[in-house]
């Protein structure tokens, strides 16, 4: 369909062949690379800031002495990660709502400020995204990261003590030594997500009044093929990001590979 001037009522075998047509036309048309610059400024915002919060909470949490309560609190940061975005969608509509919403409220109420338009104005849609991607599934992600600390010899921070360490120099001499491979792994494995900036998100946030700054691939896609019906350039365009994506997670294992050995099986 990519290199065909698709017809449903055709099919495959009879739509006529254009060649890279669609794809000259992803690189000419202008919103397609302000879909793709919106694409990478979201996911790297997610990336980056998705992979410092696990890794600083568990932390944090690793220095809760009692069991019962750093598993309820586990427990608590985690659960927002098997909700759907559908869900949480609806949720963060109501909450941040220009009119009745309990931020604005606040904002308005509190501290006598002008309500903010979250979900309609670009910068702060971005500022949206990002945060509710982090508490949807840092909690779930720092996982990974509580196993690498629960692996750790108790001696060895019994001898650090002995040798006068305190608890800030344990963290950063004992513990964070033992996460650095998973950290290495995870980091570099996250290179192949440089494309995917949370189609589910984004689909059931987004309106009009962002497409400038929150449209991505994903939602172009689905927008060019299921409301204008242009199958050809939409796939066209799948297939560019698949390509990338393909060529990221391929470096991606082999930085995991070289730095953490790393391996698949």
């Amino acid at each position: 369909m990519a290199f065909q001037d698709y017809k449903p009522w055709l099919g495959f075998f009879k739509s006529d062949w254009v060649g890279l047509k669609h794809f000259e036309a992803l690189f000419m048309f202008e919103g397609s690379k302000q879909v793709i610059w919106n694409t990478l400024v979201i996911s790297v915002l997610k990336i980056v800031c998705g992979f410092i919060v696990p890794i600083v909470f568990a932390l944090l949490l690793n220095e809760i002495r009692r069991n019962g309560i750093k598993r309820s609190i586990q427990t608590f940061v985690y659960l927002p990660h098997f909700l759907s975005w559908v869900i949480l969608g609806g949720i963060l509509i109501d909450i941040l709502s220009i009119k009745g919403g309990l931020i604005n409220r606040v904002i308005v109420d509190g501290f006598g400020l002008d309500p903010i338009f979250f979900l309609g104005q670009g910068g702060w849609f971005r500022f949206v995204l990002v945060i509710s991607d982090i508490w949807k599934e840092f909690g779930y992600g720092m996982i990974i990261y509580l196993a690498a600390i629960a692996g750790v010899n108790p001696s060895l921070y019994e001898a650090a003590e002995m040798d006068g360490a305190t608890r800030l120099k344990q963290t950063l001499h004992v513990t964070m030594p033992a996460m650095l491979p998973i950290i290495i792994v995870v980091g570099t494995l996250q290179l192949g997500n440089v494309l995917n900036a949370g189609f589910d998100q984004i689909f059931n946030l987004y309106n009009p009044l962002v497409y400038d700054q929150g449209d991505v691939i994903d939602t172009f896609v689905y927008r060019s093929a299921m409301i204008k019906g242009d199958f050809s350039f939409s796939t066209a365009v799948g297939l560019f990001k698949s390509i990338i994506s393909f060529i990221l997670i391929v470096t991606s294992y082999r930085l995991a590979y070289k730095f953490a050995n790393y391996r698949i099986f």
